[in-house]
């Protein structure tokens, strides 16, 4: 069995999100028979790695660092094997402005005509436009430039856990959405409001080989499912795998809508060239799917969207991560 690094914390906004998540993966790799070494990314995590020499990284850190790339590369120049997905995939998957540009390249490249995974349209804006160009006195634009117009979707450009996200009803409030989506990253995106079922389709494998987990319903009790739901868990109610009833009242068409659901994602995972595990986050609106966000690296707390699809699978959560680590070793 192998020596596997599992890092986690880190100084992200989400810190805390990968604490929990760090010590749940070391708990399923020690029931596999694998030994962990658990380890914050501070100062002393190359000395560390460098004298600890382990077999593989886990990488279980979320936000900025975890997921931009930079731990990856860091773990290229050291040359220490580490489960997921590349520093180049990160940083592309890290912009969420890049979603469009990324799957129509690889339809592009692959040849596939047949795509089904589709994304709201948007605008995206730096920090130092808003600060040094003046753009905050052409916010009246807004809602000429989202199809639709408002209610629209604000939030930053780079992030996760729906921090700083926010739905804009009129042009009076987006000012202060855009500030505070700004004060967690250097970038905004406005986005088209995009209203059906939630879902996240968790998947594991790379490229043709990857296999999409029954997607998750995701079902608010009020609002969105925005920070505070995903910290206070009596607010939003799972559904794994999706209600048919929530897609169709025909369950024949249904089924094909989850199928068409399940595509999109691949088809998005497979864009960005995800390796060994992921989650697409997408809105179905009645008539197709609307991805809005690709994670590189799936929280792993008793209430994540990536654990409750490998149970709902029939999997164990030991088992998934006991075959991504050993195909390093």
């Amino acid at each position: 069995m192998a020596k596997v690094a599992v890092l986690m914390g880190g100084s992200s906004f989400e810190r805390e999100f990968s604490l929990i998540s760090g010590k749940n993966i070391c708990d399923a790799l020690e029931e596999a028979g694998h030994r962990t070494v658990p380890l914050d990314t501070n100062e002393q995590l190359v000395p560390t790695l460098r004298s600890e020499r382990p077999d593989v990284v886990y990488n279980a850190l979320h936000g900025k660092h975890g997921e931009d790339g930079t731990i990856q590369s860091l773990l290229e120049f050291l040359e220490i094997p580490f489960v997921g997905s590349p520093a180049h995939v990160c940083h592309r998957s890290w912009n969420k402005d890049a979603l469009h540009s990324s799957v129509a390249k690889y339809r592009q490249i692959s040849g596939e005509v047949d795509g089904v995974a589709s994304w709201p349209p948007g605008v995206f804006i730096a920090k130092d436009a808003f600060q040094k160009m003046g753009a905050a006195t052409a916010l009246d634009l807004v809602g000429d430039r989202i199809p639709g117009g408002y209610p629209v979707c604000v939030k930053p450009a780079h992030g996760g856990s729906a921090l700083g996200v926010h739905r804009v009803d009129s042009q009076e409030e987006l000012g202060e959405a855009i500030l505070d989506a700004l004060s967690y990253d250097d970038a905004v995106n406005i986005e088209q409001w995009v209203e059906g079922v939630e879902l996240s389709v968790s998947i594991i494998g790379t490229g043709w080989d990857a296999t999409a987990l029954p997607p998750v319903e995701i079902s608010p009790r009020r609002g969105f499912f925005d920070a505070d739901a995903r910290l206070n868990h009596e607010l939003v109610d799972f559904h794994c795998p999706v209600r048919l009833s929530s897609l169709s009242a025909d369950e024949g068409e249904a089924q094909a809508i989850r199928a068409e659901i399940e595509r999109a994602a691949l088809e998005v995972y497979r864009a960005y060239t995800v390796c060994d595990l992921g989650r697409i986050d997408m809105i179905w609106d009645g008539g197709c799917a609307r991805c809005f966000e690709v994670d590189v690296s799936p929280g792993m707390t008793n209430h994540s969207l990536f654990p409750a699809a490998v149970e709902a699978a029939g999997l164990t959560l030991s088992q998934v991560l006991d075959d991504l680590v050993s195909q390093y070793v």
